[in-house]
């Protein structure tokens, strides 16, 4: 007897879980000129809010650049996409999301 094989996309349509992930939006005037530019203000907020920390994932829309790279392709279906689904399941506990998602970046606190 030949099993019928499902059809259909088995993606995870749900949103992810920020739960316990501490989540900052800004709107910097002026904008941050580029991807550089962005970086630094992050890394400044990170290292406010944790002092020590790693950058575990970010999303660049000007460019559509993500890290870590190609994290999405096995997400083509997926509401969530790669960068956000590595920093949360990597440990992330901050994210900074600059200009409504311009560029996004997820940290990791790490004991020095």
């Amino acid at each position: 007897m030949k099993k019928e094989q499902p059809t259909g996309s088995y993606c995870n349509l749900s949103p992810p879980s920020y739960e316990g992930v501490d989540i900052v939006e800004i709107k910097p005037d002026p904008s941050p000129e580029d991807y550089l530019a962005a970086t630094k203000l992050a890394n400044t907020i990170a290292d406010e809010k944790l002092e020590n920390s790693m950058l575990l994932s970010w999303y660049d829309r000007d460019r559509d650049f993500e890290s870590p790279q190609h994290s999405s392709e096995c997400h083509l279906n997926s509401a969530v996409p790669g960068y956000v689904d590595y920093g949360l399941y990597h440990g992330a506990t901050l994210k900074i999301d600059i200009e409504n998602g311009r560029f996004v970046f997820f940290y990791l606190p790490v004991d020095l």
